[in-house]
């Protein structure tokens, strides 16, 4: 389907959720199959609200007595529960957006209460009927009008009974640079803040330039939100709706059942590692892969599933989904969860999941008999336990048939023959096996345990490296090999993998006792000047590549005594606070060795804390086992490797630092043990997908030629010699329009992300004056809005920012200044029009647009410099028409200036609340606003301290005088207008 003006985006998603055609867009009139369109559209006109208003109070009045008996016999209940409801909503200036949102989450989902009963017993109220998903109304609108800190017209607003649950931001299809990135941060930097009551009840987001799709929660960065991609029956889908990929995902997460599910089941409030509260929703193999789970065990046929979703895509997750909907449906009868997790202790990302995540009825327990006892008792609830107690386990331990278990890492259960003694403990339970890796088909016990013959391929679920890349869950994975003269030889390799065999999941003791078994391998490895080599070569390669971007790093090396020597040689070199030792020590040691390097529990943790966080001085974690799984610090970004580990422990290990991160393009693994001069042996796995995970580096540097051609083949016949404004305005001549600016953005993102890949290298030498070129040519025409073109028009990397600053050979937009932009200067060109002083306007304005960014006046004026260079491009005005149409933008922008600078002056903390009570006044308002600001003014003023909005007693007790003051006339019980006057007197006073 194309797109043109007649024929928007907009009118596409609401045709696709409705069916609703507007008469402009005829062109949408398709012949073929009629499908039932859940959403029914109405204007916004017709919607009975004002525009402060985000409930439509009277659909929801009627939901409440459709759906509970008690407010349907006593109507004037209805009008409490809105109450309560709009008390939340007036809250999120106070409480923050998340935990606003978490409050009105339960009264959806039904768990609040209120005392409608007999005798006032309290009943639970319910704002959807999740069981007969027909008894809701669902409306779309488009084009809303909300006003609360600002006025904003969301694209598209989604009600499920009178509730806004779903907000859409929708984009031009027609430039290439406009994605649904950019809609996506309308919503999260703008809209979000401006009217963040409207987003309170909300399920989730999405946006759209009709292209592609994208999803997110309330207060999700933009890097976690993601395309939703369900494993559908491609043929059906076809037949059904005809429609290319976007309609199909807009009408799969968006139709009703859908989002009553991922409201019920798949939305958690969890605590980050900041103990900030956070709403996560499913990416969609999470959400697919716990479904496909819940659904085989309500069918109860096949007892068991094998679940392979790629390191860093997301299993813990999925499992505490699949947990948490499990003990929800009904018809399982309150089953029992038995979380099983590899490790020796309960505390790892698993169980720190199900902690934050608040999930109810969770017990963990470390002990055997204590998990007997829970499970011969019966208990109803999610059990945390660890998997090599089942080797003391009993034989039918429990005997029910709705216990299902699900196992971390499923393909270590073939130490001891686990799976078998879990079937034989717990007969009739489901088995479900998780894991990060590929299952080799050597090993028989996890396929016996956990494989359906049913399932394709022997997997319920499965989602690869490249799906995850695809789909931005993860990223791609470099490796480097450094130092080839400190590698072992072939015969050395080959040794140390044959003692690998039989200890796939060393300890930290064990490493020690492999490398006694080869002293000739352990002299070699330790040996005082190859480390010394090494160390120094980490020293360099991090204060290069690793730390100009904010990143970290793990060294990985062959023992416990290896990660004391590699530390004592890093001292040399950075801080001794820069880097941190993290082994375990045994009742053997020397007690001088324990005394200095052992780190317990609590320590480990918080040095895992103190690394995670950017401005700490910790840069490197030193390891020999320890943290090679289940750690999850997204920060970390290259891994030193010296160490001989292959196959699951080695993908483990490496994909510690494939996690998301802002401006991390890909994890790093630097090879000093010679791991991947045989990359496929070090990797070897039955899946075929599994030979593409980690590419060279030295690839990128072949491609480096070709995509600096690219780059520069925008600018054919440019003298790139011309310094100063003159040769920016000729650069900038060769991609006048917006389609090649955009080619050249495309091009210039490729060659950056490989730039800053290979930074420092030497082999970018002979490249830098034309790179350094390119890269100030793009910042210069890079759009003025902020909101525009994320997809290609993005910040640029840190390396190519310290290049362009260490020797700017052209002018850039800033020199402009010496430019004087006043009326006289506008009234000269408007009269005498030139295209050359109309280029310095234009870019002065952008700059000036730029940096008044977050100022809606500012916006609009930028939009409408936009819109004019599209109309100039298309050729609708001529040159002339399009300098006189741009001095005209420039005085307006001057006179916007002006008033911005008056009004900063003038704005005293009384004219400000004047504005408001004025902007607020009803016919029940007191005339005498003047007095009412008085008041406040004087006890605010009375009881107010420097720094009181940061304390809690400062703000209780300017809250209490404002109440005071509005008793006194009556305006009290005015909630909004206490809520927006306490935000004015945060900011002016």
């Amino acid at each position: 389907m194309k797109f043109n003006e007649s024929n928007t985006v907009e009118a596409f998603v609401i045709k696709e959720l409705s069916g609703h055609v507007f008469s402009t867009t005829a062109v949408l009139n398709e012949p073929g199959m009629t499908y039932g369109k859940p959403w029914q559209y109405i204007v916004p006109q017709d919607l009975k609200r004002g525009v402060n208003e985000v409930l439509l109070e009277d659909k929801l009045f009627q939901a409440l007595q459709r759906l509970n008996p008690a407010i349907a016999i006593n109507p004037a209940f209805a009008d409490e529960v809105i109450y309560k409801l709009r008390a939340i909503l007036l809250s999120v200036g106070q409480i923050g957006l998340v935990r606003a949102n978490q409050a009105f989450h339960k009264w959806m989902c039904g768990d609040e209460s209120m005392p409608f009963g007999e005798n006032n017993q309290h009943i639970p109220i319910q704002l959807i009927d999740f069981e007969n998903i027909e008894n809701n109304e669902y409306i779309i609108t488009n084009q809303l009008r909300v006003h609360a800190r600002e006025t904003k017209i969301p694209d598209i607003v989604l009600y499920i009974n009178g509730i806004p649950v779903v907000v859409g931001e929708l984009k031009t299809p027609i430039r290439p640079s406009i994605s649904w990135l950019d809609g996506a941060n309308e919503i999260v930097e703008v809209y979000e803040n401006a009217i963040p009551s409207l987003f309170v009840p909300n399920i989730l987001n999405f946006a759209t330039e009709g292209k592609t799709f994208g999803y997110g929660g309330i207060r999700t960065p933009l890097q976690f939100w993601g395309p939703w991609r369900m494993d559908l029956d491609q043929d059906s889908v076809t037949k059904y709706l005809g429609i290319n990929d976007v309609a199909v995902e807009i009408n799969d997460l968006l139709k009703p059942e859908r989002l009553l599910d991922i409201l019920r089941n798949f939305s958690l409030f969890s605590t980050n590692k900041k103990k900030q509260l956070i709403k996560i929703l499913p990416r969609f193999q999470q959400y697919e892969g716990a479904n496909k789970i819940v659904e085989r065990v309500i069918e109860g046929s096949i007892k068991k599933g094998l679940i392979w979703h790629f390191q860093g895509s997301g299993k813990s997750f999925l499992m505490v989904y699949a947990a948490q909907k499990l003990r929800n449906t009904v018809a399982l009868k309150s089953p029992t969860v038995l979380i099983l997790v590899d490790r020796t202790d309960l505390d790892t990302q698993i169980s720190g999941t199900f902690n934050a995540a608040d999930i109810a009825n969770v017990v963990t327990t470390d002990s055997i008999g204590e998990l007997q006892t829970l499970l011969e008792r019966d208990t109803r609830k999610i059990i945390v336990s660890m998997i090599h107690k089942f080797r003391d386990a009993k034989p039918n331990m429990n005997v029910r048939d709705n216990i299902i278990v699900l196992v971390d890492e499923a393909h270590r259960t073939q130490e001891g023959d686990l799976g078998r003694q879990m079937r034989a403990s717990l007969p009739n339970a489901f088995l479900f096996g998780l894991t990060g890796t590929p299952v080799n088909r050597a090993d028989k016990n996890t396929f016996w345990a956990f494989g359906s013959e049913n399932d394709k391929g022997g997997y319920l679920s499965r989602y690869t490296f490249q799906d995850s890349i695809r789909d931005g869950a993860t990223l791609p994975l470099h490796f480097e090999p450094r130092l080839v003269d400190v590698h072992l030889n072939k015969e050395m390799l080959d040794e140390a993998f044959e003692q690998l065999k039989s200890s796939v999941d060393l300890t930290d003791e064990d490493a020690d006792l492999l490398n006694k078994k080869s002293a000739r391998m352990a002299a070699f490895l330790k040996a005082p000047e190859r480390v010394a080599k090494i160390v120094a070569d980490i020293a360099k390669h991090f204060k290069e590549k690793v730390e100009p971007h904010g990143f970290k790093a793990m060294i990985v090396t062959p023992d416990r005594h290896a990660c004391v020597q590699y530390k004592e040689e890093l001292d040399n070199y950075f801080p001794t606070e820069a880097s941190k030792v993290v082994i375990s020590t045994t009742a053997n040691d020397p007690k001088e060795f324990k005394d200095k390097w052992a780190v317990d529990k609590s320590q480990q943790e918080k040095i895992v804390d103190e690394f995670n966080k950017p401005d700490s001085p910790i840069k490197f974690i030193i390891v020999t086992a320890k943290l090679l799984t289940g750690f999850d610090a997204p920060i970390l970004q290259t891994l030193y490797l010296d160490k001989s580990i292959k196959d699951v422990t080695l993908l483990q290990a490496i994909c510690r630092t494939n996690r998301l991160y802002p401006n991390k393009h890909f994890g790093r693994i630097v090879d000093y043990f010679g791991v991947f001069d045989d990359a496929a042996k070090a990797l070897q796995f039955d899946d075929k997908t599994m030979q593409s995970i980690v590419s060279n580096l030295n690839e990128l540097k072949n491609k480096l030629p070709s995509l600096m051609e690219n780059a520069l083949s925008h600018f054919e016949g440019v003298e790139r010699t011309i310094e100063g404004f003159e040769g920016l305005e000729i650069a900038q001549n060769a991609i006048r329009t917006d389609e090649l600016k955009d080619a050249f953005a495309k091009d210039f993102k490729l060659l950056m992300n490989v730039w800053e890949s290979l930074s420092p290298d030497r082999i970018l030498d002979p490249y830098q004056t034309d790179y350094r070129w390119l890269s100030q040519v793009y910042a210069s025409v890079k759009p003025s809005s902020d909101h525009t073109g994320k997809l290609l028009w993005m910040t640029l990397g840190a390396e190519t920012t310290r290049l362009m600053h260490e020797n700017i050979s052209v002018g850039e937009v800033h020199n402009l200044d010496e430019f004087i932009l006043d009326a006289e200067v506008i009234e000269n060109i408007f009269n005498n029009p030139s295209p050359k002083e109309a280029r310095k306007i234009e870019d002065i304005l952008t700059k000036r647009f730029k940096k008044h960014s977050g100022d809606p006046k500012f916006r609009k004026l930028s939009e409408r410099l936009e819109e004019l260079r599209a109309k100039a491009e298309q050729g609708l005005i001529t040159s002339i028409e399009f300098v006189k149409e741009l001095c005209k933008l420039a005085k307006d922008t001057l006179q916007a200036e002006k008033e911005l600078e008056e009004s900063i002056k003038e704005k005293s903390p009384q004219a400000a609340l004047t504005e408001l009570f004025i902007e607020l006044k009803t016919d029940k308002t007191p005339a005498v606003v003047e007095r009412i600001v008085k008041d406040i003014d004087d006890i605010v003023r009375l009881v107010r301290f420097p720094g009181w909005q940061t304390t809690t007693a400062g703000e209780r007790e300017v809250q209490k005088s404002l109440r005071t003051a509005l008793l006194k006339y009556k305006l009290h019980k005015n909630e909004m207008l206490f809520q927006r006057a306490y935000e004015y007197i945060k900011e002016y006073y």
